[in-house]
């Protein structure tokens, strides 16, 4: 597996790679017409904006010049109080055949290695309350839920846990 920065020439590859994951796990849970309005809005034209933005990163990780996986970190937009700056992990997305390849591990790290660079004292995200998986990976890191998050899919709302690592040690 090979890891580096994504930009705007992955905006397609990116947007593809979060629909199919999303869909393969959280797609089951929704109407159809909430899962249509919220993919609708992640289109290769916000990522390519996105991708070029920056004050968020993308750290990808890629095997044979193939994206499998992604992590995007950015300013702040939960609504959690920690001391000090924070930086959000907004997206950390992996496609099934890149789960349990360690791939996860490594782009935490490279996102949490950002946020250091960039002076945060904490690393703050969102989970479903039901992605047991990915809750406890995070926990294996060092994040400790602080509060609840609606996050909202279409017009479906979904409850979110909200998380905290503290950087400073």
């Amino acid at each position: 597996m090979d890891y580096r920065l994504g930009g705007p020439a992955d905006a397609a590859a990116v947007a593809a790679l979060f629909e199919t994951s999303f869909v393969a796990t959280f797609g089951h849970l929704y109407a159809a017409e909430d899962l249509a309005l919220f993919l609708g809005g992640f289109g290769a034209e916000r990522w390519a904006t996105e991708l070029a933005d920056p004050a968020l990163v993308f750290h990808v990780a890629e095997h044979d010049e193939r994206i499998l996986g992604y992590a995007k970190a950015g300013p702040l937009t939960l609504p959690v109080e920690v001391e000090g700056t924070a930086l959000e992990l907004r997206q950390l997305y992996l496609l099934a055949d890149a789960q349990g390849s360690g791939a996860g591990q490594a782009l935490l790290d490279r996102a949490m290695a950002t946020a250091a660079a960039r002076g945060a004292a904490a690393v703050v995200l969102s989970v479903y309350v039901d992605n047991h998986r990915a809750r406890r990976f995070y926990e294996r890191n060092g994040f400790k839920r602080v509060g609840r998050y609606t996050f909202m899919v279409g017009n479906h709302e979904d409850e979110d846990d909200l998380m905290v690592c503290s950087l400073v040690r």
